[in-house]
């Protein structure tokens, strides 16, 4: 079965299992600064397991490409030498956000495996965490894996999370049996279990994850919303298993892409040889650098970056070892390109740009590799040990290019280390050089903005950048400097800048940047040593010169708004909850603001009111806001509030509103409090201790709020047949004739259970003396199902009975077994799942009470009528 048919058959699989199928996320994480990349299937919906996005579907299922090489993850060197570590992998996935749980889980798991992809039950053993019942019962229950087949291993093994923080669980994992045939299949210890799977004799395949906390800061486990489901299953390797070989790179999914490179170098390939690990590394170091690119990832010096390079220069050293000195590694990227891209059209849609940039960044480290392969062999000697001492590592990184953990992995294949700390040392050591030099060179605070990358335009180095936020949204200017960035992104700093850089609470600004021939989105805006820069994609041929900078303005007025009427909240808390309240944090953004307080408990609904109430009569007064400079301490006699947490220069900028407020902020304000409209509280919560948050809205949101209030009310209003002005009496006299409604309903329901329990008792069957009822019964809920079947249970004395109802859209069975019967063997668990099985489907329970699911519900009168004949050799002691 070839790699691209196991992929869709999961896909399909779980499609049919009511599961939407979505489309692999970008390798970078989105808004996640915890992860340098996706390394799991889980990762982009890691805020839907937060219960902070709603994806609109509760089962999910994909496909994920995933990157593992850096962080927490990182088995860099051990790629081509080891039959399973890769830097680049496809993780198979399905997800339940909140919907099934465990059962569910195992059952999909299972049926996919042995069913759908036909692998031998016999091979397959199971591993749960040691505190996990439930998962071991499960196992035994709906699979049938003997429990000697099951072990129970430790957080190591068996509790996973995505990193050092965010959601996590207990996990089960399904392993293949890889043990020759004489010994395959026969029984071990759970330390015997542990050495083999380290030695590759059983191969994890599949981790089932049963998502149930969120590790904190402090390393606290709190509950998920809602337990969910998140399985990942490496593509690789289901593939070595279905297609039966001994390693990852030996299926279909490297093959074709070894090939290419051995057709490049001309040295044949075999597996067990030195030649055969850098063919491996230089597959799967092709498959990372195609996919990195394609996903917007820059070789650089820094971040994902620097990631992207060490790949790529560890990949150009193994070809160099294969005899090779021009580029190799772009044929390899442009196999996998073909191998993958019909699967993933983003590699065929950057296919030039992908190879323009592999072939540039493999002739730049070609150019120094030579050189450095030279100094490295006088320094680490084949045959040899030692240190490398850390100004050696330095030079190497420095004038040829070597990244630090590329020497230290050749260091170690040669049996000497390096010393780390003293490369740290050498590398603070020029950046201290390098701040100095700037420094010496007088031309100011200006030209430290321009390193790393930053090009100066004209004599612009040491110009000024004036600050144009307070007075303009759109000008014309010219640019200072500009940084050319990953995927034909550009920064630029402008000598007047109308931009404001998040600071302070206020989110960032955005807008358009328009040149001659050119025009930037700017969706960033980046404090940079003493000046702003504007970041965003470029449509034309970029070129420096004169511009017009234009803010989006509805969203800065928004923000300008909800700014200033964080200062009219501020005031008005400490009017009504006294002097004690001050700012712990906040949220200024266009669509709304977020204001933490210090207060002790929740505000009554009647502070609530009186605080709205405040702001928005300092609205309506229309007070002008009077921003101005002045010495901080000036500020401060004066009374303005300073926040504890920021730190003030000399000179400090007061936001005044006359007779309410006076604070110091550096933040963009309305030209008075009229502008703002309207203030609206929309909630008032607890954070920490001692801390409260409050959300509003103002102008044209908390307009469109009230009108989606009012709208609520009257469609409430006329559902109840009433005024709006009269909803409140007429909610409660509903909920008045509601009580009395229950009350009659659970009155008839007793009394009439009482008939539903005679009938039954009168249509019981006599099977060797014995009665056995089997019937359907119509109930509203599962509950009253279980209440009905208690009743029969103690009416019947001695006897088994059997009960179908349709609960919804599916069909529930029912069994109960006096304690006689029990004894006798007649089990209510053996009997439902066998009625079950005749109806297509499963369950179980306890001895004297079972119940089971069907799937086809249409064969449960069939399944019914067949229930004396399955009681019978029970009976009889079968």
């Amino acid at each position: 079965m070839r790699s691209d048919e196991i992929r869709a058959r999961f896909l399909d699989y779980f499609a049919r299992q009511g599961h939407t199928v979505r489309p692999s996320a970008s390798l970078v994480p989105g808004d996640d600064p915890t992860l340098l990349f996706t390394n799991a299937g889980m990762v982009p919906f890691k805020k839907v397991f937060l219960g902070v996005e709603n994806p609109g579907f509760a089962r999910a299922s994909t496909s994920q490409k995933c990157v593992r090489a850096g962080g927490k993850h990182n088995d860099l060197e051990q790629v081509g030498v080891t039959a399973r570590h890769h830097t680049f992998f496809e993780m198979l996935g399905n997800f339940s956000f909140g919907d099934y749980f465990k059962r569910d889980a195992i059952r999909f798991a299972w049926e996919l495996l042995t069913e759908e992809y036909g692998i031998p039950r016999e091979r397959l053993w199971v591993t749960v965490h040691y505190t996990d019942d439930e998962a071991e019962k499960l196992w035994l229950e709906i699979a049938g894996v003997k429990p000697e087949r099951i072990f129970r291993l430790g957080d190591k093994d068996n509790f996973w999370q995505m990193a050092d923080t965010g959601p996590c669980g207990p996990c089960s994992e399904i392993h293949f049996d890889l043990r020759p045939e004489g010994v395959r299949g026969t029984e071990v210890s759970r330390e015997q279990f542990e050495e083999l799977g380290e030695e590759g004799q059983f191969l994890e395949i599949w981790n089932l994850v049963f998502m149930q906390y969120d590790r904190d800061a402090d390393g606290n486990l709190n509950p998920l919303p809602a337990p969910s489901i998140d399985t990942g299953m490496g593509l690789e390797r289901l593939a070595s298993v279905l297609q039966g070989v001994k390693a990852n790179y030996l299926t279909d999914l490297f093959t074709d892409i070894i090939g290419r490179a051995v057709a490049t170098v001309g040295v044949p390939y075999e597996y067990d040889t030195p030649q055969g690990v850098s063919y491996r590394v230089l597959a799967d170091h092709g498959r990372a650098t195609a996919f990195l690119l394609a996903d917007g990832v820059f070789p650089s010096n820094e971040g994902r970056g620097y990631v992207l390079r060490r790949i790529l220069r560890r990949a150009v050293r193994h070809a160099y070892l294969l005899g090779r000195r021009e580029p190799t590694l772009v044929h390899v990227v442009e196999a996998v390109i073909d191998r993958m891209g019909g699967v993933y059209p983003e590699l065929n849609a950057r296919r030039e740009y992908i190879l323009r940039n592999t072939r540039a960044e493999e002739e730049r480290f070609l150019a120094t590799v030579d050189a450095g392969m030279k100094r490295f062999d006088e320094l680490a000697p084949a045959g040899g040990s030692g240190t490398v001492s850390g100004a050696d590592v330095f030079r190497l990184y420095d004038t040829f290019g070597f990244p630090p953990d590329l020497t230290e992995l050749m260091a170690a294949e040669r049996g000497y280390s390096v010393d780390t700390e003293g490369f740290e040392n050498e590398l603070e050591a020029q950046r201290r050089r390098s701040r100095e030099d700037r420094a010496a060179s007088g031309i100011g605070v200006g030209a430290d903005a321009l390193a790393d990358g930053w090009e100066a335009v004209g004599d612009a180095a040491g110009a000024e950048q004036e600050f144009a936020a307070y007075r303009a949204v759109s000008l014309d200017t010219d640019i200072l400097a500009f940084r050319r960035m990953e995927d034909g992104r550009v920064a630029l700093q402008l000598r007047e800048n109308p931009f404001y850089a998040e600071s302070g609470g206020q989110v960032s600004d955005a807008g358009h940047v328009r040149g001659d021939g050119w025009r930037m989105k700017v969706d960033e805006v980046r404090k940079v040593s003493g000046r702003v820069a504007v970041v965003g994609p470029v449509e034309g041929d970029f070129a420096p010169g004169l511009v017009r900078a234009e803010v989006e303005e509805p969203p800065r007025r928004d923000t300008e708004r909800n700014h200033t009427a964080t200062h009219l909240l501020h005031a008005a808390l400490r009017a009504v909850l006294g002097e004690h309240v001050h700012q712990m944090g906040s949220l200024v953004a266009p669509e709304r603001l977020r204001f933490d307080f210090s207060h002790s408990g929740p505000m009554t609904p009647a502070e609530i009111t009186d605080v709205e109430g405040r702001v928005n009569r300092a609205i309506w007064a229309n007070t002008p806001v009077e921003p101005r400079e002045m010495g901080y301490q000036d500020a401060i006699g004066l009374g303005a509030m300073a926040l504890f947490s920021e730190k003030y220069g000399d000179v400090v900028r007061v936001v005044d509103i006359p007779g309410v407020s006076m604070e110091l902020c550096g933040g963009t304000h309305v030209r008075s409090t009229g502008q703002i409209g309207l203030f609206r509280i929309v909630s008032e919560s607890g954070v920490a201790a001692g801390v409260r948050r409050i959300e509003a809205v103002t102008g044209p949101h908390a307009f469109e709020r009230v009108r989606r209030d009012e709208a609520t009310l009257r469609e409430m209003a006329a559902l109840l047949k009433t005024r709006e002005e009269n909803l409140v009496p007429r909610i409660q006299q509903l909920l008045g004739e509601q009580r009395e409604l229950q009350k009659a309903l659970e009155k008839a329901r007793t009394q009439g259970g009482a008939d539903v329990i005679g009938r039954l008792l009168d249509s019981a069957h006599q099977v060797d003396g014995t009665r056995v009822i089997a019937s359907t019964v119509e109930v509203a809920d599962a509950d009253e199902l279980r209440a009905l079947g208690d009743q029969l249970r103690e009416r019947l004395g001695s006897g088994v009975a059997v009960l179908a109802a349709a609960l919804g859209d599916r069909t529930t069975i029912f069994a109960v077994s006096t304690d006689d019967m029990v004894t006798r063997g007649v089990r209510a668990d053996r009997v439902v799942r066998e009625v079950a099985a005749l109806a297509g489907g499963k369950g179980g329970g306890k001895p004297h009470m079972a119940q089971a699911g069907v799937t086809q519900p249409e064969r449960v009168p069939e399944a019914l009528e067949r229930v004396p004949e399955i009681v019978r050799p029970m009976l009889a002691g079968a």
